[in-house]
């Protein structure tokens, strides 16, 4: 058989250089979560491919170390994922589902250590399965929130009561018209008005 390969995926925050004690040493060491990460590894007879790892903040949109792991995923170079916990490897509910979805149309299993998901696992499938539907709930509510706000300023305007747009230039008419008739400029009646010229043409026309 074909020897399973596993990388393992490592993210050290750079935001709590003030803590101190076992959070401190658990976000600022990289081999803190990397050597369980190891032994679950040799614990399940897969071989060992790389380790994957970024300092960066969770908050962070770029990381060449995750960068490089999902164009290694690409490429085929290995068949597991190993993270240590969902928040060291994805900032948002919805970046771990994308990836886990890439992972599964790539045919590559993913473990979270701490929250014992693994997707070769009839029961790590459920619970992935599980996720994405939350994930999908949630984008769902989202958009209807997003319509229904939208809906209810086209028909009563912003929150503040204002309309929505540019406002209505406000002018005499009539006193426009007047200036035109005795001989005035569409520029200088526009001047006049306090509008623009184009506005006055269109209301005196």
């Amino acid at each position: 058989m074909k020897a399973i390969r596993a990388c393992a995926y490592l993210r050290v925050s750079t935001t709590n250089k003030t803590k101190r004690g076992d959070a401190a040493t658990f976000d600022q060491d990289p081999a803190v979560q990397e050597q369980p990460l190891r032994d679950l590894i040799a614990q399940r007879g897969w071989s060992f491919h790389r380790v994957y790892s970024d300092r960066a903040s969770g908050a962070t949109e770029r990381r060449p170390g995750l960068d490089a792991l999902m164009a290694d995923a690409r490429r085929g170079a290995f068949d597991v994922v190993v993270v240590w916990r969902f928040d060291r490897f994805a900032r948002s509910v919805k970046q771990l589902v994308l990836a886990l979805e890439e992972f599964l149309a790539l045919g590559i299993d993913f473990v979270s250590h701490q929250e014992a998901l693994d997707t070769s696992t009839p029961m790590g499938k459920a619970m992935f399965t599980i996720i994405a539907a939350m994930a999908e709930l949630e984008r769902g509510v989202i958009r209807e929130r997003v319509a229904a706000g939208l809906d209810y300023a086209r028909h009563h305007g912003t929150r503040s009561g204002k309309p929505i747009g540019r406002p209505r230039a406000v002018f005499n008419h009539d006193e426009a018209r007047a200036l035109r008739v005795q001989g005035w400029s569409w520029a200088k009646i526009a001047r006049k008005v306090g509008a623009s010229l184009s506005t006055v043409r269109r209301a005196c026309e």
